[in-house]
């Protein structure tokens, strides 16, 4: 009967219930205090003049006024532009060559070495950023680093990379392309398993031409996959700090300073948390955007 009380409709259904709602409870809790209560207070923040240096003045309402400093602010676009700039290196490398490894694990034979394979695309995804910047450190040291000394044994002079503001990005940008290279690969792995394997023979014998079975059989299952590697890895660069703070601090100069870095810079050394909070909320605006971009312009169902 409607508006019977839950408890009234059966002690098992009731047990049930209660049991259910102890389960989600700390994943509820966690969620609200990991991802939901900051974003409340940075939008809170976003509308307030709030310096974390001096916590006990009054954080008076200024309605847009952060946001309009925003907007005027040249470092911020010009972070943002080295932001997209680093996103149009990396992710286009990061998808030909995970559709290169994907193809070749998605080829018939080899059972134990394309296990083997798959294994080993799964370390530098659970590398943690931060220590891939430390590795990355180690290897573009212009004394020690690996980098150089693999130039010297060819024969080349040891090369600044961290120093110069074109190799830091590089390096940068390298560093990001072996750590998210095979989750790229291990996605489009996934959708060339949803091609039916008798679509894929026939196109086989009706020709000789990997680009061609590619093109028409096989790229509308990938859409999907490329959808879903477009929006994470879009996000995951807007917000990337770890790797970069840890291997440049965003130097030299500005050269590697990304939009979350600038983002950084401005909230904890400068302590002006409402200018922050308002790049953090634009930032965050402009990654739905995109990712509804990519769903529009970029995603297909078979």
């Amino acid at each position: 009967m409607a508006g019977t009380p839950l408890k009234h409709l059966g002690p098992a259904l009731w047990n049930n219930t209660r049991a259910a709602l102890a389960f989600l409870a700390p994943a509820t809790v966690a969620l609200a205090l990991i991802g939901i209560f900051p974003t409340v207070f940075a939008l809170v923040n976003s509308f307030r003049q709030y310096n974390l240096a001096r916590p006990k003045d009054p954080t008076p309402f200024i309605g847009v006024d952060n946001y309009l400093s925003v907007l005027q602010d040249a470092s911020f676009w010009a972070a943002l532009g080295r932001t997209f700039g680093f996103l149009l290196t990396v992710v286009p490398v990061q998808l030909a060559l995970g559709l290169i490894i994907a193809l070749l694990l998605h080829k018939p034979g080899l059972g134990g070495v394309k296990l083997l394979a798959r294994m080993s695309l799964v370390v530098p995804l659970a590398t943690a950023p931060a220590v891939a910047g430390l590795i990355g450190r180690l290897i573009f040291n212009r004394d020690f680093g690996v980098a150089n000394a693999l130039l010297g044994m060819a024969g080349a002079g040891p090369v600044e990379w961290l120093g110069d503001p074109l190799n830091a990005f590089l390096a940068v940008a390298l560093m990001d392309v072996w750590q998210w290279t095979p989750f790229c690969a291990l996605v489009l792995l996934a959708g060339l398993s949803m091609v039916p394997t008798e679509v894929e023979e026939a196109a086989r014998l009706e020709t000789r031409s990997r680009w061609q079975v590619l093109r028409h059989v096989q790229l509308p299952f990938l859409l999907p996959s490329v959808t879903v590697i477009l929006i994470l890895r879009t996000a995951d660069v807007l917000k990337m700090f770890d790797t970069v703070f840890t291997m440049t601090r965003g130097g030299p100069g500005a050269a590697t300073e990304l939009v979350s870095v600038y983002i950084q810079r401005v909230g904890f050394r400068v302590f002006d948390q409402g200018v922050a909070s308002a790049q953090a909320i634009l930032l965050l605006i402009l990654t739905i955007v995109l990712a509804r971009l990519y769903i529009r312009f970029v995603y297909r169902e078979v």
